[in-house]
């Protein structure tokens, strides 16, 4: 797949007025591109997918479905919150597919972190292909591609590998044959969130941080278990609520809990408690490519350990990773 360069002329995308010239842009160039068809997007609730929903419901509405599918390894509440802002909100037709079931089913047992990147991968392009194959004269693809992702794709210089390759079909099926439409592939990340504010989408939404495509599935360490998973996702989101309350959600570039798949003795009402330890891991980076850990005030960490240890079952100690990367790397898989 070939991409055009982002022109040097071209302004960074730096004010809301900027970014409506953007949209307008786009809107018209969708709809030329489009015309009166149909197109499908994966909408996984990211801020790439979430702004290029956006911008194409305002282009074409209808003719525009999405589907999110919902593994079971999402954070609280985020499939919620992709149902009450594109369906509730925006309109949009949305196929919300809850195949929590069938994702851990398929991971029990397994402890290798590649293995469970693979099954996780694998199985969402299986359940997003036949989501698709539902739907009646599909002829456009639509994809979250941001130019850090070209930039990652094209060959750094001559006889030398690439980067990274982004298969921006995500290894679909050959039986399902789209054109594609990439609204925001020449913006970076930044430019990206900007016009997801333009267009109206929350502001949590926009500035969500990075996850990883297998979600929870890797900050669930070793085999995941559906009590530990469910522990894992309370702790998350204790996390998130104190990093907004004391302003820490927007300075630190990716924070959350890791739980591995060990116990240890503990105390809990003058009883002896086993329960697993929960990891809080809090970085920046401007890269990901090294990475420095934030300092916590002691009284925020405090705050935390103390709900995590009362609120959430299975859980008896709350650790603080201070590897930076390297030698550890962001991620614990």
């Amino acid at each position: 797949m070939e991409y055009n360069v982002r022109p040097e002329t071209m302004a960074r995308i730096t004010t809301p007025e900027l970014a409506h010239a953007f949209i307008e842009e786009q809107v018209k160039e969708i709809r030329a591109q489009v015309g009166d068809k149909k197109v499908l997007l994966a909408l996984s609730g990211g801020v790439d997918s979430s702004v290029v929903a956006a911008l194409l419901i305002k282009a074409i509405g209808k003719q525009l479905t999405c589907v999110h599918v919902n593994h079971g390894l999402m954070r609280k509440n985020e499939s919620e919150n992709v149902i009450e802002v594109f369906e509730k909100q925006l309109d949009a037709n949305l196929v919300y597919v809850d195949a929590t079931d069938r994702f851990l089913d398929l991971l029990a047992g397994v402890s290798d972190p590649e293995r469970k990147r693979k099954i996780i991968g694998k199985e969402f392009i299986e359940v997003f292909a036949e989501e698709a194959r539902k739907l009646e004269d599909v002829s456009y693809l639509a994809q979250g591609t941001i130019y850090p992702d070209i930039l990652e794709s094209i060959k750094q210089a001559e006889g030398k590998k690439a980067v990274k390759s982004h298969h921006n079909v995500g290894g679909l099926p050959e039986d399902l044959q789209f054109e594609l439409v990439e609204p925001i592939k020449l913006l970076f990340k930044d430019e990206v969130r900007v016009v997801g504010e333009a267009l109206g989408l929350p502001h949590a939404m926009v500035y969500r941080q990075p996850f990883p495509g297998p979600g929870l599935g890797v900050r669930c360490l070793g085999a995941i278990t559906r009590d530990r998973l469910h522990a894992l996702r309370e702790a998350d989101a204790i996390l998130r609520e104190e990093f907004d309350n004391c302003g820490l959600a927007e300075k630190v570039w990716q924070y959350f809990i890791a739980i591995p798949d060990i116990k240890s003795v503990g105390v809990k009402d003058d009883s002896r408690y086993e329960g697993w330890p929960a990891i809080i891991r809090a970085v920046n980076t401007k890269d990901a490519m090294t990475a420095t850990i934030e300092e916590i005030p002691y009284e925020v960490l405090h705050k935390i350990v103390a709900r995590i240890t009362n609120e959430v079952e299975g859980i008896n100690r709350v650790l603080f990773d201070l590897t930076p990367k390297p030698t550890g790397t962001i991620e614990w898989e």
